[in-house]
Order: C-alpha cells, then structure tokens, then sequence
C-alpha cells in the first residue's frame, strides 16, 4: 500500500492505436488501464481543427474516469509524440499524425479537466522514467524507444534535456540512407523508417510482396523465414549507425533501447554490435553501457507523470 504522504499523479503514454495510462503514488504504480484512441486515423479522417477537437474529447474520456476514482491525483503528465515547446507546451508538429500543428494539448485538458497537465515528447518521458526506474545513474542516459517511430531523450545531471526549441534528440530522423523511404518529417531515408516497427512492415512488403505486423515478422524471423530475419538484421545495423553518430555528440555512459520492436532484440543485436563497434570513435568503444528495457509500458507513464510536477 502507498504510504498515506505519497503524490498521486497519473501519466498517459500515447501510442500508436491506444492510450496507457497510469496511476501512480510517487515511483509506485497503483493502477494501469489502457484506453484505444487511434490519434493517426483520426487524424487522416478529419480536418485538422475537428481532429484536434475529436482528440481533446477521446482524451478527456480516456482519464475521467480516474480522476472520479481517485481524487489524490494532483497532476496529469502525458507523454506525446511531436515537436513540443518546453516553454509553452505547444506542439508543433507531429511526423505520425498529419495535420497536427501548433496545438497545446496540456493547456486545452487543463480546461477540460480542472486539473493541471503538461504534455512531454513521449520519448523525453520514457526516458526519465527508464533513469529514475535505473535508479538515477551516474554519466547520463540515452534512451532509444523503437515503437510505431523511433524517439529518443537525453537525461544529464538528472534532468531531460529537450534543447532550446524543445527538439533535441530527434534521432529518428537522423538520415542513414541518403535519398531513402521518405519519412513523415519530409526528410528522406531517417532511421525510424528503417529500425521502428512501421519501417519493418514496410521492408518486408518491399522484400515479400506481403503485409506483416513487425511483431508477426519476428515471429516470422524466429520460424527461419530468411527475408524476416534480413529485416530485423537491417533494422538492428540501421540503429547503431544511428547511435553511433549520435554518441559522438552527446557521449553519456548508458544507452536504454525499449520499445515494442525491443522485444525482437535477439535478432538485430548481433548486427547492432558489429556495426556500432565499427562506427563509433576508438575511443568510446567499450565504454558504454548498454540496457535493453524490462519495464514494458511503465517507464513512458511514469516519466510523464512526473514531469508532471
């Protein structure tokens, strides 16, 4: 039981066809629920001013229920994938959800809810909660989400860095395919469209002719289907290109990968390995500490949440 002086806070995990929300009392999960809210159709099925009116209502519907449920919660934090001003909240742009565009989703819920919000990059959410799930280490945190994109947030000195404009470590669209797939950024060949689980459906249509889930073709992979097994390879290479670029910037001592596509590991880490030891500078090689994530949904809901405060 939380002590009776625990902070309740709820935090919300957008993904790419639900919402995961969690209760929490400080680090303590009370109560997980998920909530199914395909932002991206609706998206594709509105006009941008009544898919964002349609968004805000699904939302709001999504948490009710909770606050009735516990009135100790003080603070909603909702992690949101998208380009989010610090300062503001407001969300710029969004690669997976078209037509999104300077909206504030925190301050229009706070209306909505009585209650405060504020909205984090979802990837800069997962990875505070996967550094304060680690125990806060020392030497900083990179953490790599492979889900419906590919995001990633940087914690240094025990706080998230997200950058001036609030659009730092955007490593899913670093170009590692010069005039590749094009992405939802605009830009052409950025990793997410190689390393998240859309880019792997993609890859296997392009290969097979066929439409898979990136989870189906694990399984796939896993059964000896030689053209899922490339797939996963390339995704795995894809990243560590990505990463080791990236370590030459940032050069924090631990790199977190979770994700949904992070249950696949075991076929893209031998690749990963290989190229990462390639490209990174001689110097940093073996010095960086690397963790696959167990925390499942819990780490983006807790980051949110305690942002929130």
């Amino acid at each position: 039981m939380p002590e009776a002086s625990a902070v309740y806070r709820l935090g919300l995990d957008v993904g790419g066809t639900n919402l995961r929300l969690g209760v929490f009392a400080d680090l303590a999960l009370v109560e997980e629920t998920r909530f199914q809210a395909n932002y991206s159709a609706i998206c594709k099925q509105y006009p941008p001013a009544q898919a964002w009116q349609t968004i805000l209502q699904v939302t709001a519907e999504a948490i009710q229920p909770l606050l009735k449920k516990y009135a100790e919660i003080t603070a909603i934090g909702i992690g949101f994938p998208g380009f989010i001003d610090p300062n503001t909240g407001v969300l710029a742009q969004s690669p997976n959800l078209p037509g999104l565009r300077e909206v504030n989703l925190g301050h229009d819920l706070s209306g909505l809810l009585g209650v405060h919000v504020r909205v984090e990059n979802d990837a800069n959410a997962a990875a505070y909660g996967e550094f304060c799930q680690l125990g806060q280490p020392a030497g900083g945190l990179l953490y790599v989400g492979l889900g419906t994109g590919v995001g990633a947030g940087l914690v240094v000195n025990g706080q998230v860095w997200a950058g001036h404009h609030g659009y730092a470590l955007e490593a899913g669209h670093i170009i590692v395919v010069p005039d590749g797939r094009l992405c939802g950024c605009g830009n052409e060949g950025c990793v997410e469209q190689y390393a998240s689980a859309t880019g792997i459906s993609q890859a296997y249509a392009a290969l097979t002719g066929q439409t898979r889930t990136a989870r189906d073709i694990a399984q796939a992979a896993d059964d000896g289907d030689i053209d899922a097994q490339a797939v996963y390879v390339d995704a795995g290479s894809k990243l560590a290109q990505m990463l080791a670029s990236v370590l030459k910037v940032v050069d924090v001592e631990n790199v977190l990968i979770g994700g949904g596509v992070a249950a696949a590991w075991s076929l893209m880490s031998a690749a990963f390995h290989q190229r990462l030891e390639h490209d990174l500078i001689p110097v940093l090689r073996g010095k960086i500490k690397l963790h696959i994530t167990g925390s499942g949904d819990v780490a983006g809901m807790l980051g949110a949440a305690l942002l929130a405060a």
